[in-house]
């Protein structure tokens, strides 16, 4: 009995030694073999456009006083932004309106969501040769972005200024097969030639997004027609901070959705965008996830 006795005694040492040296083995791979961009909850992996706008410096700088250690990383494509953060690469993106991310979760199969709004730009109608759109003849060659969401958009800005009508007056997902009747010719290009075009003398008219204008060097004298940035109708255009759903209750998204509205960061990004812009701070996650929903929703059945 006593041999027994020392015999389990011994069998019990062994496996607890083994059980604790599993569990060390098991505890250093979840400290050093976790690639995921949250793993540490300091760091936030944000991937933009253009990570090297001066704003993200100042809001880097006011995270760091939080506890947040902002890194910005910076991808031009967008279906890549968002997939950086689909695929755990990145916390958190920026650079997209909801619109654009309704697109990528139908298209795409992502589960992203809003977390925060910044601001809504605006889609300017320019010219180099008229006034205002009332004085654009006849047949002029008027080019648009050709991607679905900023043609759509284009379309609208259009009809706004009574050079189309669009069938049932128009959506986010209208296309130029929605075009009723119109004053004038529809050049649709890459986003990256509305400049081009209206420079080359392609076309006379140019509806071209903020970015694009500033890259191209198109001041605000050139602007014949501009959307109402107060108008609901924008809704689908204003811009988010994106997170994947599963991670959309981690409380340092507040804290960086605050940061950006700050007076410091707003007035960084007032001054790279040249006062074209308008704040959507007011607008809560909740809201931002209901517009989304509703375009998602839109989009598929249109499918």
């Amino acid at each position: 009995m006593k041999n027994t006795s020392r015999a389990k005694k011994k069998l019990l040492s062994v496996l607890g030694i083994l059980a604790a040296g599993a569990m060390t083995l098991s505890m250093a791979a979840c400290a050093g073999g976790d690639s995921d961009a949250g793993s540490d909850d300091s760091k936030v992996v944000l991937v933009a456009d253009d990570g090297t706008e001066a704003h993200w410096t100042i809001l880097a700088d006011k995270l760091a006083d939080e506890g947040i250690d902002l890194e910005v990383r910076t991808i031009t494509d967008g279906v890549q932004l968002n997939q950086a953060v689909q695929d755990g690469e990145a916390d958190i993106n920026l650079f997209q309106h909801l619109i654009f991310l309704s697109d990528f979760n139908v298209n795409s199969g992502g589960t992203l969501v809003p977390v925060g709004a910044t601001a809504v730009y605006p889609l300017a109608l320019y010219s180099e040769e008229f006034s205002d759109a009332d004085s654009i003849p006849e047949g002029t060659t008027v080019a648009i972005p050709n991607n679905p969401t900023n043609l759509a958009r284009a379309l609208l800005n259009l009809q706004s200024a009574g050079l189309l009508e669009l069938k049932d007056g128009g959506n986010a997902f209208s296309s130029e097969a929605d075009i009723t009747s119109s004053k004038v010719e529809i050049l649709a290009v890459d986003t990256n030639q509305t400049v081009a075009a209206l420079k080359d003398g392609s076309a006379k008219a140019a509806v071209v997004n903020n970015t694009q204008a500033q890259k191209g060097g198109l001041g605000d004298d050139l602007i014949i027609f501009k959307e109402d940035l107060d108008n609901p109708e924008l809704a689908p255009y204003i811009n988010a901070f994106v997170v994947k759903d599963e991670n959309k209750d981690d409380p340092r998204w507040q804290k960086i959705i605050d940061a950006y509205h700050s007076p410091e960061v707003e007035a960084a990004v007032t001054e790279l965008n040249q006062g074209n812009l308008q704040f959507k701070g007011d607008w809560t996650a909740e809201d931002l996830q209901a517009e989304l929903t509703d375009l998602e929703d839109q989009l598929r059945s249109s499918k």
